[in-house]
């Protein structure tokens, strides 16, 4: 590990100046992710600022029945908290289906949707990645490719992003509440990543120094009616081949509004907008559901590698979506 500068600023304030004046500073929350890539050599900072102490750690309701949610508070306790149970059950499935019990009680809301990716090659500073080196090439394109991208990859990066959370997230229209030098700023939850295009390295459209000190969960009566469906290799402790996130009103059986976001197919939570679109006036049912994916998947271009490559992500979203749907609408009938 490359020997860092330690600091503990006295504000959220004080921390954006210090890491916005220095190009080689990092933020440190509850380094569930930082810790791995300083061991690794993948992060080499010369200045890392605790901000662990610094973030509002609760959950607010403002006017209207929106949720704030500060950007300290733990992945666990936010997946307990009764009233994102209630109000936003994908949530709460999601920020469960993701890591460990000892390391959601580190892991903070603000730091989950800026993991960075679990590609094997981005990992291992041995081989060329232009995510952390850029310009040096992508060893992922051609080499073992099962867990990469089907949706909006590129010559440069085909990883995918890892966080469910930010899957669910991207499906409820959540807004993200960002400090930096030039004081405070709002951004849409689904505009907050990146496609890689010709630049993987910038995961996210945030500034060098800005800070996330919370998020906005807008009042959907849709989302009492969601759910998170995650398909791994293992029942846990393993990253999403395929994820959903969805909700579905139903009326009189025929879908009157859908939100779906999916996981582990792009470098970024997938908003699945198309499939949204196909399923409002659709009849509820497994026709409805396949064919929403069909037009949502109109684009995949999966990657081949020496594993085989991962042209089975698409039939397995396909079926993922389906199933989560058929669940969720019966729910609605009842």
């Amino acid at each position: 590990m490359k020997p860092f500068t330690y600091r503990s600023p006295a504000d959220a304030a004080d921390a954006v100046r210090t890491v916005a004046g220095d190009p080689a500073a990092v933020f440190l929350g509850g380094g569930t992710n930082l810790v791995d890539h300083l061991k690794l050599g993948v992060a080499r900072p010369d200045l890392v600022v605790d901000v662990s102490r610094l973030l509002p750690a609760g959950i607010e309701e403002l006017d209207g029945g929106t949720l704030r949610i500060g950007a300290g508070i733990s992945n666990s306790e936010l997946a307990a908290d009764p009233r994102v149970r209630e109000q936003f059950p994908v949530l709460s499935q999601a920020l469960l289906s993701g890591a460990s019990g000892q390391l959601r009680n580190m892991a903070t809301a603000g730091g989950n949707p800026l993991q960075r990716t679990r590609c094997v090659y981005f990992h291992d500073v041995t081989t060329p990645c232009n995510k952390r080196e850029p310009n040096s090439g992508c060893s992922a394109v051609g080499g073992w490719t099962r867990n990469h991208a089907v949706l909006g990859a590129s010559e440069h990066c085909i990883a995918v992003h890892p966080s469910d959370m930010a899957v669910a997230m991207a499906a409820l229209d959540a807004r993200v509440l960002v400090l930096g030098p030039d004081g405070e700023r709002t951004v849409p939850f689904t505009d907050l990543h990146r496609l890689p295009g010709d630049a993987p390295e910038r995961d996210t459209v945030l500034r060098h120094g800005e800070l996330i000190t919370a998020f906005d969960l807008p009042a959907l009566d849709i989302a009492r009616r969601s759910a998170y469906r995650k398909v791994r290799d293992r029942a846990s402790y393993a990253f999403a081949l395929v994820s959903v996130a969805a909700a579905v009103q139903v009326e009189d059986g025929a879908i009157v509004d859908a939100r779906i976001a999916f996981g582990g197919v792009a470098h970024v939570p997938w908003r699945a907008y198309r499939a949204e679109e196909a399923l409002r006036g659709a009849p509820a049912s497994d026709t409805s559901y396949r064919a929403a994916a069909d037009a949502e998947l109109a684009d995949a271009r999966p990657a081949e590698g020496l594993d085989g490559g991962n042209a089975f992500k698409v039939p397995l979203l396909r079926g993922t979506l389906t199933a989560t749907l058929r669940d969720l609408a019966r729910e609605d009938a009842r």
